[in-house]
């Protein structure tokens, strides 16, 4: 079963290449900011820091390396930060605002699962937070890694406590929490099986207000 899923992994990105270098001679259009960062983080998300060249960035944007640049002078550093800085932004404004709003932890919990559901569709698309942290990166990358990673388990956090979990108990269970769906994610991304990320998204709400 695994071969078959590789096999299809392996397809999928010969087509995504083929589909990219040859885009890259179609003519250019011009696109928004939003319409740029939506392209880029598709391209990071896919192929991850390390595999995200300039030839898949100007490809699959349409933009030529100059025009990249023009928006982007840091390169594909800055582009990755730009990227990472729209979805954190959407994660504390969509998904873990549920997390602070007033109401029983347990509900408020389901909502942020159902809106992750809906943001990583199901378990078919990878986490930034996963893809772009292999290999090398800039400070201001390692940086906003970090910040992310820290406001997610806190909001986590920050709501365990609620129910009476001490703050180190509290930790550990946000912590648990963001392996068990980063691992599932990772899972759904080699297996193509996307049945353990939703099970760990309906186990959250015991996960995070389990009493000591």
């Amino acid at each position: 079963m695994w071969k078959t899923h590789l096999s299809n992994f392996t397809e999928r990105s010969v087509r995504i290449d083929y589909i990219l270098l040859h885009s890259a001679t179609m003519p250019r259009s011009k696109i928004d900011e939003n319409q740029l960062l939506d392209r880029l983080t598709n391209v990071f998300r896919l192929y991850g820091y390390e595999g995200t060249s300039l030839t898949r960035l100007t490809a699959a944007t349409g933009l030529q390396r100059a025009s990249l640049y023009h928006h982007f002078p840091g390169g594909k550093d800055q582009m990755a930060v730009a990227v990472l800085e729209r979805v954190a932004q959407r994660f504390m404004t969509d998904i873990l605002k549920p997390l602070t709003e007033p109401g029983e932890p347990a509900q408020r919990i389901q909502i942020m699962a159902e809106r992750l559901s809906e943001f990583y569709e199901a378990g078919n698309l990878s986490c930034l937070l996963d893809t772009l942290s292999v290999g090398e990166r800039s400070s201001p990358l390692h940086d906003r890694l970090k910040r992310s990673m820290s406001a997610w388990l806190a909001a986590m956090a920050g709501v365990a406590r609620e129910v009476g979990l001490s703050a180190a108990t509290a930790q550990r269970q946000a912590e648990t929490a963001l392996m068990e769906i980063e691992g599932a994610l990772v899972l759904a991304r080699v297996t193509g099986d996307t049945a353990p990320f939703q099970r760990v998204l309906q186990e959250l709400p015991l996960l995070l207000t389990l009493a000591e």
